[in-house]
């Protein structure tokens, strides 16, 4: 009778971020680390900032090291040279809060692709300042609230089931899926880093009601949307996605929201991919996107 060969040890696909001061001899020390834990490096990009002097790398690799094994390798490396640093699973679900008031389509748009699995979310919570959305998030089966602002008791009560429903679903990510409150200096505190906005952006820019109208009125020939970090300084936050399209004085007010929207929705959908992939660093005021 014959001996059946040894069963493969199992294979983890790890996911690594890191940046720090830049320097000779980092992509060679990480190498090395690599593959004292078993390594190899199935994907992997890196960028020197001439601005602010770091050096940020993202790679995938392929290991039969634990989480606690890969750590203690690249441990002396991370300490040598004081790197921020992540280590993460490939495809992970990263666990998402949406925030949302009346507007559906980025929502729609956000749990559409969680079901068909295009984006590595989970999402356990659409929370809302009003219940328009209810049916339509109750289609795709996920739990939804809905609490009114209407003043500032209000909106600090919004804010605390915020911070409640992140420490409840171990969040890890809240996006505002057209969410119409301006969160305070406080929130965006204790979100930063992992909280981001999707706005419309005209040439030229249209405050007020219906920019759309008005965007219309005077003619636009482009149509965006931007995709950013929350800071506290509104709409200013460090920007991860840009998208824009080409319209004409063909286009009635109506149809240029539908376009708007659609721009919405594929900017803010790319962002949160991004960001769920580990795909985003950030580099003071701005981003490193490792597509």
């Amino acid at each position: 009778m014959t001996t059946p060969p040894p069963a493969p040890e199992h294979l983890y696909h790890w996911v690594v971020t890191l940046s720090c001061i830049d320097g000779p001899g980092i992509v060679h020390a990480i190498s090395g680390a690599i593959v004292a834990a078993r390594g190899n490096i199935t994907e992997s990009q890196q960028f020197a900032s001439l601005d602010t002097g770091r050096f940020f790398m993202r790679l995938q690799v392929e290991s039969q090291a634990t989480r606690e094994e890969f750590e203690a390798a690249l441990a002396p490396v991370t300490e040598r040279w004081q790197m921020q640093w992540h280590l993460d699973e490939v495809g992970r679900a990263l666990r998402t809060l949406v925030l949302a008031s009346t507007a559906g389509h980025c929502v729609n748009d956000l749990l559409f692709r969680q079901r068909a699995g295009q984006l590595p979310v989970e999402i356990p919570l659409v929370l809302s300042n009003h219940g328009t959305l209810r049916d339509l998030v109750d289609f795709y089966g996920v739990p939804f609230e809905s609490l009114a602002v209407t003043d500032a008791a209000s909106k600090a009560a919004f804010e605390a089931r915020v911070l409640a429903a992140v420490d409840e679903h171990d969040i890890e990510l809240v996006v505002l899926a057209r969410y119409m409150q301006i969160l305070s200096p406080e929130l965006c505190d204790e979100l930063a880093g992992r909280c981001i906005n999707i706005h419309h952006s005209f040439l030229p820019g249209f405050k007020g009601a219906n920019p759309y109208r008005q965007a219309h009125a005077r003619g636009v020939k482009l149509i965006g949307a931007t995709a950013h970090f929350v800071t506290s300084d509104l709409d200013e936050g460090p920007i991860i996605e840009q998208n824009v399209v080409r319209v004409d004085h063909s286009r009635s007010p109506s149809e240029l929201v539908a376009i708007g929207q659609d721009e919405e929705s594929r900017t803010l959908s790319q962002a949160v991919k991004w960001f769920a992939e580990r795909r985003v660093l950030l580099d003071g005021a701005r981003t490193i996107i490792f597509r």
